[in-house]
Formats: C-alpha cells, structure tokens, sequence
C-alpha cells in the first residue's frame, strides 16, 4: 500500500472517534439554514450531528425553542470573530465541517474557554430575547420583577427572563459534559461563567412618557445588554484566564479528574472567571495538527504595537502595503426638511497584509562572524551590520534551513503527505 495511503487509513481510523469525542459537535447547527424551521419539524432533531440522548430528548419536547437555541450558538460565534479579528486566531470557522472550528478547540486552551463562554451566553441570550418577544408558548416575560414602583418611575413592558434563558442553557449545552474527566470539568464551568455574565448584567431599561418627551413618569423592565457587553467582559476574562492542572481522585465510581489552581499564589478563580490547563499553539503558521490557518495575507494595523499590529500579528515575517481604493459618502448636506444629499468620493488607502515565510525559512539579525572580509561571507549573504554593545550583528536575507533527510530506499516516511492531509481536513474537519 501507498504510504500515504496508510497514514490516511490510519488517520480516519481514529477521525471518527475525534469527531464524537471532541468538543459540541452541535455547535454546527448554527451554521445550517434547515435549522430555522425545527419550530415546526421535530423530526430534523435527529438531523442535528452530535446530540447525546439527553440533548435529542430536549429538541423533541421543546421543539419550539430550539431555533432560538441555534440562533444564539450563532450569536455566539459572530462575537466571537468581532472580539478576535485582530488577533493571530480569529475564531475562523470551516464550513461543511461536523467540527465547525477544526481541530483548534480539541485542546483545553484559553481560546477553548472562551469559545465555551461565549457560545453558553449565546444561547441563553438568544432565548430569554425570544420568550420576550412572544415567539414561544412556553416561555414569556419575568414575572418576578413587579411590586412597588421606583421614584419617578414604575414597572411596566415585558421584563425579561433571564433565569429561564440560564436554565435553557444549562441543560442543552452541559447536557455532554458528563464525563469524570477534566475536559468537561472545565468545559461546564466555562458555560456556566458565559451564562453568570448575562446574569450580572441585567439592569433597568426605562421609557420616558409625557408631553414633548418631559419624562413625566417613566415605564422600566428588566432587560438584557447589549451581546457586545457580554462579549468585552468574557474577551476580559479570557486575558485573565486562570491557568489549572489536574488532579486524579479516587472515588466509588472510579477515577475522577478535578481542576485546581496551577499557582497558589494568584487567587483562585470565581464561578465568573475562564479556566484552562493546555497552552494555545502561537497560531503563526498553518498547521492542519492544531487548526491554525496562520497570519498569511491578514490584514494588520501598522501603527499598532498591539497584538493586531503588524509585529505582532504577522509574526515578525513583514508586512506587504498595497494601496485600495474606496467609493464613500462625502460632503453630506442635509436639506429642510428633511433629508441628507451626499456626494460620492474616491479615497486611497494603504492596507497592510502580513507576508509569508516558507516552510524552514528564517531571516532577521544574528550573531555575524568577527570577520567581515569578502572571503568569510558568501555573495549577499548580509545585507547590513550594526554594532550591539560588544557584538557585532548582521541582517541576513531568508534562507531554507537543511530538510530532513529522505528515507532510505523501501523506508516509508513517518509523516503524512499534503493529499493525505488535505483529504483528512475534508473528511474529518482536521
């Protein structure tokens, strides 16, 4: 058999069991148009890949809710880009994929933990904003929040029930997170930090009445923020993850996994902090292993010093600049009454793109040899000297670093080739 071949049998050997295994599968029935109709077609609950019973149980007897349910995955991962666009992972999804973010959430990373939060969140906000618009049966407005009204103002609209959105949440999304092992600890106290910070950040909307809006008496009810809030506070959170290691314990049902703070010193993480116990890949460079797709042609920001800036974010490789040109509103006019005319310009801009570095290639200053004579440097090999203290440094243009060596004859290689890869990234979302 071809060796490639082989290493591609072997890898879907295991693909299948990755794909189960991994993280919520049903996070993909954000990205299918069928699902807007599970209201009305419970039968497409058995379509939803990766359900566990319990969760194939819960589409069934609250079928109506359940595009909400997708809606709020949805939500979730939408956050999710806008918080990391500028980051060197941003949250890249694969289409036609049963694991919708490759490989990237299969370790216990911080970029797993907030995935977890956000998607939690997500779905809890999508649901309690639905039962305040009157789209369930099932569910409507908080009840809890009437009584006595405030100073200049009293209750009134449709408070929203958070709590109900939470309790959806838990019970779907941690309803695989079963297992006595430390990747579903983490993952269930994640969730349930996503869904803490809804919680927290309820608050009073008001609406003023009176003549010429003098706010005369104003009608309050209890409402959710803004998803964006919820999504600066756990993009918070994510900088400050707490990092954790695993302790085994024995019990009567067997070996249990628990999560405990890595250093004694910081201060233990609360139910609204992320956890995590693996570090993240630097995400530079493709990597079909880790889901990294690499920094190669993103758009970076050149005056930044930040993790977006072109440093930073392209991974010390340079940048390219081309120059785009933009069709905009200009010199915009508004009319009595009442409308804006706006003319229409062309404006140039420079947009910076991070460049790519062949597999091997490495280039920058270095160390330079204490001679410097034409004999001792090969024909363009330093661009440039420059003195650092006592050492004297040259910049020297991209070279390849010696390969591996080819395998003997009749040796087949250890590592998959390009098809093999490219075929399992297709079949196993690798």
């Amino acid at each position: 058999m071809e060796p490639h071949l082989l290493g591609l049998l072997l890898g879907l050997l295991l693909c299948g069991t990755r794909v189960l295994a991994g993280y919520p599968i049903w996070w993909s029935l954000a990205l299918g148009q069928q699902y807007t109709s599970l209201g009305s077609q419970p039968l497409l609950c058995g379509s939803i890949p990766g359900l566990v019973p319990k969760q194939l149980r819960f589409c069934r007897n609250y079928i109506e809710i359940m595009p909400s349910v997708a809606e709020g995955v949805k939500l979730g991962i939408q956050e999710c880009q806008h918080q990391f666009r500028g980051r060197r992972w941003n949250c890249t999804t694969i289409d036609d994929s049963l694991a919708i973010f490759g490989p990237v959430l299969d370790k216990a990373t911080r970029e797993s933990a907030f995935v977890h939060a956000i998607a939690s969140a997500g779905v809890a906000f999508a649901v309690t904003r639905s039962c305040a618009e009157g789209t369930s049966t099932i569910c409507g407005c908080d009840s809890h929040h009437k009584g006595p009204p405030g100073e200049g103002w009293k209750w009134g609209g449709c408070s929203e029930d958070a709590d109900f959105g939470v309790l959806v949440s838990r019970e779907f999304a941690d309803a695989r997170e079963n297992r006595p092992d430390a990747r579903s600890a983490m993952n269930k106290h994640n969730n349930e930090a996503g869904r803490t910070t809804i919680l927290d950040h309820m608050h009073l909307k008001c609406k003023c009445h009176g003549l010429s809006g003098s706010c005369e008496v104003k009608t309050c009810w209890w409402a959710q923020p803004d998803f964006r809030a919820i999504g600066d506070f756990l993009k918070d959170k994510y900088d400050s993850a707490s990092e954790m290691v695993v302790e085994k314990h024995r019990e009567s049902r067997g070996w249990v996994e628990t999560l405990r703070a890595k250093y004694a010193l910081f201060k233990p993480p609360t139910e609204r902090d992320l956890v995590y116990y693996e570090n993240s890949p630097n995400f530079c460079e493709p990597n079909p292993e880790t889901g990294s797709f690499g920094t190669r042609d993103r758009t970076c920001n050149v005056t930044s010093h930040g993790i977006d800036g072109c440093d930073l974010l392209c991974c010390g490789r340079g940048h390219n600049t081309r120059t785009e040109k933009r069709k905009e509103k200009c010199h915009c006019i508004f009319h009595w009454c009442c409308y804006v005319s706006c003319q229409e310009c062309i404006r140039i801009y420079d947009v910076h793109t991070c460049k790519a570095v062949g597999t091997g290639e490495v280039c920058g200053w270095a160390d330079s040899p204490k001679s410097h004579g034409k004999q001792d440097l090969e024909p363009g090999s330093a661009l440039s000297t420059r003195q650092q203290g006592t050492r004297t440094v040259a910049r020297r243009p991209c070279g390849k670093l010696p390969g591996p060596e080819p395998p003997a004859d009749g040796e087949a290689p250890l590592a998959l080739s390009l098809k093999s890869l490219t075929l399992l990234w297709m079949v196993c979302g690798f």
